[in-house]
């Protein structure tokens, strides 16, 4: 039930491990930053943001990952590639960690890239994404090659099957081109459209490590943060509950989360470890194997894993 019988492909994207099997890894989290709306913005023409609040809340969302186990990363929004060189300057003056670019235009996306290839930061860049409405997906993923860019995300999405089965077929019609590119890394994200329909990205997820195994994830945000958007006044408190509890349903059957604003690290991280402790084990009561390192059933549930440990010994 939680052991797929393909073999599972695992990326490694500066370190931080994305994919497997259910309960080897926690899904990776990524955070906006930059997009719009965003308070640390205060002249977006001007390149001027709060530079002090913005390490600050990179800062608070690493140290949220080292506490519960569950790997984080920066996604950075930009309009242009001049815009997203502040960004990716300001980041790497204060992590040392990998991160996602966020942009929508492929024009501008590949403006981006070639900075990042420019400055040698290939290693640590997520490319997102390579999408089914880019204009010339084999021009682009060609310049990619060359870049040298090394970790992208494929998203996929039908217009006429908008089912799982229909984001299943977008892969296929993507992944033989995809492919030319040698990329080290390939995750495929399954576009949550609507909060209920957060369900077929789900199937989608599981449809297509079982056929690929590939790293499979989403967006939950897109559905809860649409909900605050268009609920009334007096139900708006509901949402901190609504968006953790997504979060952490979604992370039972992904590799990857985009979470959204970097404003709600200190209630997904811990909803997400939970759900992730709890997969760990349902995977090992399936197979005895009880994963690796800094994992969230590890670092949290210390007792407990102790308590498996000395019963598998003594089987």
């Amino acid at each position: 039930m939680f052991r797929y019988e393909l073999r599972q492909k695992v990326c490694d994207i500066g370190g931080i491990k994305v994919g497997g099997q259910p309960g080897d890894y926690p899904p990776l989290l990524l955070a906006s930053m930059f997009q719009k709306g965003d308070v640390l913005l205060e002249n977006r023409k001007e390149r001027k943001f709060d530079r002090a609040k913005a390490k600050e809340r990179i800062l608070e969302m690493e140290r949220l990952a080292q506490e519960t186990g569950v790997p984080g990363m920066v996604a950075m929004v930009a309009n242009t590639p001049d815009e997203m060189k502040t960004y990716i300057d300001f980041f790497v003056s204060v992590s040392d960690m990998p991160f996602a670019i966020d942009v929508w235009v492929q024009k501008t996306r590949l403006g981006v890239a070639r900075y990042i290839a420019e400055q040698g930061l290939q290693d640590r860049l997520l490319y997102n994404s390579i999408t089914p409405w880019d204009s010339d997906n084999e021009a682009q993923v060609a310049e990619l090659k060359q870049l040298g860019i090394k970790h992208v995300i494929v998203q996929v999405f039908d217009m006429e099957d908008k089912l799982s089965t229909g984001r299943v077929k977008s892969l296929k019609k993507m992944l033989s081109l995809v492919e030319k590119g040698n990329f080290e890394s390939v995750m495929v994200d399954t576009s949550a459209m609507n909060l209920p329909a957060i369900s077929l990205s789900l199937a989608a997820n599981y449809l297509i490590k079982k056929e690929f195994g590939l790293p499979v994830g989403f967006a939950p945000s897109n559905g809860s943060y649409m909900w605050r958007k268009t609920a009334k006044e007096k139900d708006r408190y509901m949402f901190p509950a609504i968006d953790a509890a997504l979060h952490g349903i979604c992370a039972i059957a992904s590799d990857f989360l985009f979470y959204g604003p970097i404003t709600g690290s200190s209630r997904v991280f811990p909803a997400v470890a939970t759900a992730s402790s709890m997969l760990a084990t349902l995977a090992y009561e399936e197979t005895s194997l009880l994963p690796k390192g800094n994992h969230p059933l590890n670092l949290l549930f210390p007792d407990v894993v102790a308590e498996f440990e000395k019963e598998r010994g003594g089987k």
